[in-house]
């Protein structure tokens, strides 16, 4: 028989368990006083429910462990339901809008959509600033208060664009006023009997009441952005109402984007306000860290408003709130279930269902993990973040459950302490003693401080658009010379990406490489499970989700680990994973299994692993991984830089002139100059409305019964004069376009020719944007909003949905976004080649061998299609016709023709 032992257990007081144990206003710190009496577990009870509390590292990480224990909605967390709902915070796993909201809801949480919350979290810690500076000098500051204010308001902005405009106002917004009533009645309910809470009416109707006022301010909010229409949004309620689950393929119904609003807004503002609180409080505490913490600020925040990178350089701030978070994690319990029976620690049994609930402040301190000065204020343990414990460190909570919103926290928290400490000296004038206030959250209670201005310091009126958009740099740029060796292999980039990061990641090298001259494609993982060529390089750029691959790589993955050893004899490739390493525990695992398993399966490394930490400088890690893997990619590939065009210029550049020398034609394809000969509108036999063209031949040119007829539709008048006067065109100058490099081949080079024939013959204008080309619009954009509501544009899923299925093309989004300040010549190089559009050639050589015939119904095609768009976009050019008019065409004889016309379009488009 198994050695088993009993959980110990608190003494009971009858009926009411172990319920006289614990404050009611603070439960977590009783539970926190039991765990230091009765050890790492302990069992409680309460009218008859058991519960389970675990303390130490060891048996977190078995309970952490998602294969057996799963998040459990106990306690306060349950009655929060009447709040929440189905939001991310209150609900089941199991339960579908749970799923669904975090597919959708992911990519705005990403390392590149922090870059456009960015400028908002300044306004709103710019607000806070002006109101210190603004107090006398023997004014208090009620920290918790103002951080609340503080982070409220940026939630508002970041997430929903509505301003709750705190600092404006003597009291708090009422939805601020209720919430607090309602978290505080919510946490009070769980350690009442029920029968107790029925009893209490009043305090169920205020209850009610609350819930009510909130529901009321965020269905408005949800009403307004509905009654205006999609005005470009790219916030979190933009992605609500707008983006699709990519799984299901379905949206968010109007109640549940209700629960995950209030959501946002009671823990995107709660625990980010408490955690400024510790924070403040521990610096004032420990006067040697605030001596470091100022030092750090006046060497890396040297201008009025700090820039995204500046805010990424401040290491040691980040390191404060780290720690901080350690010791007074501000959410500070988390609840799991059993899924099975099961042992943990090798000798406590749980059942089925059982729930055990993480002390995260006494994890926090487990001596084991942290060693024996666990109790005191350390940032520099945060600065080698490999050395803490797996599972010894979940302020943010556990797995697949924690906290969506952790990157957003932690970037807005910096970004405020940060400025704070820009701009003040801080005065414990009253020698607080902390005080922990708890509703479901911490704070410390009643925590007051006075603040004066540093010397030399001078509060100006902020402007928030001082961000400068330089050009594109580094690998945005066109290359700056040719490559020799390529010999026309392919590089193919996979990535695995939820949040969008891995996939720019991916799609960046791949545009680089093709402005270089090499064929290069990207994908996800799960496209290319069994087809990874032994020709060329293969780039692998993925994240870990949890230690697990992200949706787009599951497939890919599985395959992969059940490869024979040596099936992958000749593939040759490079990985580079993006992490966080405040996920520790999980830190880098897919990348690194992947980079392994592909060794192991027989594939080559050409260059070393790189690593992207999301926590720390994301970019500059990828810039040096960047460099190192190119370099290791010619010495692989035998490449070479062609000195001859090492400092030549690829963009291309352009020389007005006066001399005329004719119009450019399409010159590939082996394309022909045709005649319209007739133009007449028919009906069939069942008398629907059949356009029938005539095209006359020139001398030499011959067709079949069966061939098709190739035909380029040139850009209509209308869009040829709508980008002559984006860019402050003449259409009656005649330009010289000059280039190096094979990208721009499709264009007439070295030659005079008139800006319309330029624009309405060469190159495709009505395509949708390609990630690439908006890319290049946002890094040309000077207006930061517009700049991040274009680069909102590339996430996972936004593309797809606003981008390509609503067919905006590159000129579509300059027209809308005026301060983009691309040149002309960028413009046009970005573009690709005009495609032809394919027709059956209705006629017979054998009656009319100098001429062709094609027959094309008016309805045809069907909306939403690419194909089918880009030949009622051909049926348009030709319906517009008059006979003598030219056309450029071509006969396409055989699939043979078809494969070359292929071949031909990847070349120059």
């Amino acid at each position: 028989m198994e050695n088993f032992m009993r959980i110990p257990q608190p003494k009971t007081y009858g009926l009411l368990g172990n319920i006289p144990l614990i404050d009611k206003d603070a439960p977590t710190l009783s539970f926190w006083k039991i765990a230091d009496e009765y050890g790492p577990i302990f069992r409680f009870e309460a009218f008859g429910f058991i519960m389970h509390f675990v303390s130490s590292h060891e048996l977190i990480a078995e309970v952490c462990d998602e294969s057996r224990f799963d998040k459990s909605l106990s306690g306060g967390l349950y009655f929060l339901r009447s709040l929440g709902g189905d939001g991310l915070f209150t609900s089941k796993t199991k339960e579908p809008n749970w799923q669904k909201a975090h597919n959708i809801l992911m990519p705005a949480f990403s390392q590149q959509a922090m870059k456009g919350y960015h400028t908002m979290m300044v306004d709103i810690a710019s607000q806070l600033v002006q109101k210190w500076s603004r107090l006398n000098p023997n004014e208090s500051i009620d920290i918790p208060d103002d951080m609340t204010r503080l982070t409220l308001d940026t939630i508002g902005l970041c997430g929903f664009n509505y301003r709750f405009n705190s600092f404006y106002r003597e009291t708090h917004n009422p939805f601020i006023i209720s919430m607090i009533r309602a978290l505080d009645e919510a946490m009070h309910q769980s350690t009442r009997l029920p029968i107790q809470n029925q009893l209490m009416v009043r305090t169920k109707r205020q209850f009610e009441h609350d819930i009510k006022s909130m529901f009321s301010l965020v269905d408005k909010i949800i009403a307004e952005r509905k009654e205006g229409g999609d005005q470009g949004e790219t916030d979190l309620l933009a992605r609500m109402l707008n983006v699709k689950d990519p799984l299901t393929g379905e949206r968010l119904d109007d109640e549940n984007i209700r629960f995950q609003i209030i959501t946002f807004l009671i823990a995107g503002h709660e625990t980010t306000s408490g955690l400024l609180s510790f924070a403040i409080y521990l610096l004032l505490k420990h006067p040697e860290v605030l001596k470091k913490a100022y030092k750090e600020v006046d060497q890396v925040l040297v201008d009025s408003i700090p820039s995204y990178q500046q805010v990424l350089d401040l290491k040691y701030i980040r390191m404060i709130l780290n720690e901080a978070l350690r010791l007074y994690p501000t959410a500070p319990q988390f609840t799991l279930y059993a899924k099975e029976d099961t042992v943990i620690g090798g000798k406590y049994r749980l059942k089925k269902y059982d729930n055990v609930s993480v002390i995260i402040p006494k994890l926090h301190r487990d001596k084991d993990a942290w060693g024996e000065d666990a109790e005191a204020f350390r940032p520099e343990r945060f600065a080698d973040i490999t050395k803490i414990p797996a599972d010894a460190y979940k302020p943010f909570g556990n797995g697949q459950r924690a906290c969506i919103g952790m990157q957003f926290a932690l970037h807005e928290a910096t970004v405020v302490l940060g400025m704070i400490l820009q701009h003040f000296d801080l005065i414990d004038h009253m020698n607080y003693q902390l005080k922990i206030k708890q509703t479901l959250t911490l704070k410390p209670d009643n925590f007051k401080i006075l603040v004066k201005l540093r010397e030399n310091k001078r509060i100006d009126t902020f402007a928030l658009s001082t961000e400068k958009v330089a050009a594109p740099k580094n690998d945005q740029e066109a290359p700056k010379y040719s490559l020799i060796g390529v010999n026309n292999r392919p590089l193919l980039v996979l990535y695995g990406s939820n949040m969008g990061t891995a996939e720019r990641v991916a799609h960046k090298l791949a545009d680089i490489a093709r402005l270089h001259g090499v064929r290069s494609e990207a994908a996800p993982l799960n496209d290319r499970i069994g087809k990874l060529p032994t020709e060329g390089a293969v780039i692998i750029v993925t994240s870990s989700y949890n230690g697990k691959p992200p949706r787009n790589a599951r497939q890919f993955v599985q395959w992969l680990e059940h490869l024979e050893t040596g099936s992958l004899k000749g593939v040759q490739y490079a990985v580079f994973g993006c992490g966080d390493h405040n996920w520790a525990n999980t830190y880098q695992d897919v990348p690194r299994f992947i980079d392994e398993q592909l060794a192991l399966k027989g594939a080559v490394r050409f260059s070393e692993r790189g690593e992207g930490d999301a926590g720390g400088d994301f970019e500059e890690q990828l810039e040096e991984w960047k460099n190192q893997m190119w370099q290791d990619a010619f010495k692989t590939f035998g490449i070479q830089v062609d000195k001859r065009t090492e400092k030549e210029s690829n963009t291309i550049s352009i020389q007005f002139v006066n001399t005329v020398m004719g119009s450019p034609l399409a010159g590939k394809y082996d394309s022909v100059q045709g005649s319209i000969v007739e133009n007449q509108l028919v009906f069939n036999n069942e008398n629907e409305p059949t356009r029938q063209i005539v095209i006359s031949l020139p001398e030499g040119q011959t067709y079949q019964e069966g061939n098709q007829l190739g035909v380029f539709s040139w850009n209509s008048k209308e869009t040829v004069q709508q980008i002559l006067n984006r860019f402050g065109l003449n259409g009656k100058d005649h330009v010289i376009i000059t280039a190096s490099g094979r990208s721009v081949s499709h264009l007439p080079l070295d030659r005079p020719v008139s800006l319309v024939d330029l624009i309405s013959q060469s190159v495709e204008v009505n395509e949708a944007a390609t990630r690439t080309q908006i890319r290049e619009l946002a890094a040309y954009t000077v207006c930061p909003p517009h700049k991040r509501e274009l680069e909102a544009l590339l996430a996972d899923g936004v593309y797809e949905e606003l981008v390509l299925k609503n067919r905006v093309s590159m000129l579509d989004l300059l027209e809308k976004y005026e301060a983009c300040e691309m040149p002309f010549e960028r413009f046009l190089e970005l573009l690709p080649s005009l495609k032809p559009s394919f027709f059956s050639i209705t006629s017979s050589p054998k009656e009319s061998p100098d001429r062709v015939s094609i027959s094309i119904s008016v309805d045809q095609g069907d909306p939403g299609q690419d194909e089918v768009d880009e030949q009622k976009a051909a049926y348009a050019f030709l319906a517009d016709s008059n006979p003598g008019d030219q056309i450029v065409m071509f006969i396409l004889k055989s699939e043979a023709d078809h494969q070359q016309i292929e071949n031909q379009q990847y070349k120059i488009g």
